[in-house]
């Protein structure tokens, strides 16, 4: 199992009905057919890390990860959520799968899809930076 995280922080200038739909879309990312179980909802680590909120989903193995990162659902719900999204951590991901080459393999995936969707990697870099 592949546990993948986000930790984010809403932009002040996000509304309230703004958010509520980020986090609908990001639960219906999270329930694509890839997805074994998920959650979304409040961030319980140190509020001087300036994340509010999280997202979590378990994956099953690398080919159910790479279904669900060009899931056409993951795809359209991105543009929906980054623009109203302060900051962005991805991970510290986790999995109980102990092969070695495993964190090299989730890396190789990401930048697959960098390479087939550059304007998604460069909306995504700035939130990360900030």
């Amino acid at each position: 199992m592949i546990v993948h995280m986000l930790r984010f922080a809403f932009k002040e200038t996000a509304t309230e009905e703004e958010r509520e739909h980020v986090l609908a879309v990001m639960r219906r990312t999270a329930s694509v057919e890839s997805v074994s179980f998920s959650t979304v909802g409040q961030d319980l680590g140190d509020p001087g890390d300036g994340f509010t909120h999280a997202f979590c989903v378990g994956i099953a193995d690398l080919p159910a990860l790479r279904r669900y990162m060009h899931d056409p659902v993951h795809l359209a719900g991105d543009p929906q959520i980054m623009p109203h999204l302060a900051r962005l951590a991805i991970g510290p991901d986790l999995s109980d799968d102990m092969t070695p080459t495993l964190a090299r393999e989730i890396l190789a995936l990401h930048e697959e899809k960098v390479a087939l969707h550059p304007e998604w990697a460069a909306e995504l870099g700035p939130l990360l930076a900030a």
